[in-house]
């Protein structure tokens, strides 16, 4: 689908996209916010995926544990609107900027995947971290929203 990763200086200097997958046939993706810039989720993506993403102008993804690709949004409502597509200098990452409204991006039901702040400092005991909530309401009920549906993750 992509361009044969041929040479370094192609790569880095190209202007053909030719992404690096991993042995699993992954590239991560950030995803930040168009309005706000704030990082609303890391995630993976497959070749089809990253196809989709280009082609749709929406977002989708690859579950690592559900090993399927899914569309961000599709069962939630919130749909994450591509507004720019970037590729680091190696291509082996990837970062979209999104629109999602007034939505959400965290299937526990916050804004950002990212809610939770770690504090810095000293380290007594490293089993004791207690981190501060940078979001304190949900936009969403993930039990309302995916009733009867797997939890996406897994411990």
């Amino acid at each position: 689908m992509f361009k044969k990763r041929e040479n370094v200086a192609e790569i880095e200097e190209g202007k053909l996209l030719s992404p690096k997958f991993d042995n699993d046939g992954l590239i991560p993706v950030i995803t930040t916010c168009s309005k706000t810039k704030e990082i609303l989720m890391h995630g993976y993506m497959n070749v089809e995926a990253f196809k989709l993403t280009i082609e749709t102008k929406e977002a989708h993804y690859f579950s690592r544990s559900r090993k399927q690709i899914w569309h961000k949004g599709k069962t939630s409502g919130f749909v994450q609107k591509v507004k720019e597509i970037r590729i680091d200098d190696d291509q082996d990452a990837v970062w979209i900027t999104v629109d999602i409204g007034n939505g959400a991006s965290c299937h526990v039901g916050y804004r950002s995947c990212f809610y939770r702040s770690v504090p810095m400092g000293k380290i007594d005991n490293a089993r004791n971290i207690e981190m501060k909530f940078e979001e304190d309401k949900k936009k969403f009920d993930p039990e309302v929203i995916y009733k009867g549906q797997p939890n996406p993750t897994k411990i």
